[in-house]
């Protein structure tokens, strides 16, 4: 099952040379996957948090942490798709600093989406109700642009599009 969503943690430290300070993530259409285990482990939908050198928030932590921000950003949906952002893959990337501050990069199923001026506030709103979020910020891009092969296998079946 592929999730074009990358969900990381950012270390106030620098890291090492050619390391990516990333480290935690979800099936990353966009990342290049060399690793068979980190290949299964995408495709079991699996989120495991990874220490950080330098790192101020506990592993544990992290991932619940994670986890309801995924569970937040799974209460936003399309108006015109009945399925949430989460499973259409439009999130591309949620980075968590060490103030817990969230940095969401997202993308919309069209340019020309009618909501394509709410729905960052929308997202910005879900994931600041998370107990423990500090500040939220959300980037709208198009790079790449959007297509129907980053749905979740979910959101393909609730759709018809199998």
């Amino acid at each position: 099952m592929f999730w074009p969503t990358r969900l990381s943690r950012r270390a106030s430290s620098s890291p090492e040379p050619g390391r990516e300070i990333a480290k935690r993530s979800v099936d990353d259409k966009v990342t290049e996957q060399t690793d068979p285990a980190a290949a299964d482990q995408a495709a079991a939908k699996s989120v495991q948090a990874e220490a950080v050198p330098g790192a101020s928030i506990p592993p544990e932590e992290l991932e619940q942490l994670t986890a309801d921000i995924v569970a937040a950003l799974k209460t936003v949906y399309d108006p015109e798709i009945p399925a949430d952002i989460y499973e259409l893959g439009l999130i591309y990337k949620i980075d968590v600093d060490d103030g817990r501050n969230v940095a969401v990069e997202m993308t919309l199923t069209s340019p020309g989406c009618p909501v394509a001026g709410e729905m960052p506030i929308w997202v910005e709103n879900a994931i600041g109700s998370v107990a423990g979020v500090g500040q939220v910020t959300v980037k709208l891009t198009f790079d790449p642009p959007w297509d129907k092969d980053r749905m979740s296998e979910e959101a393909k079946l609730l759709l018809g599009m199998y």
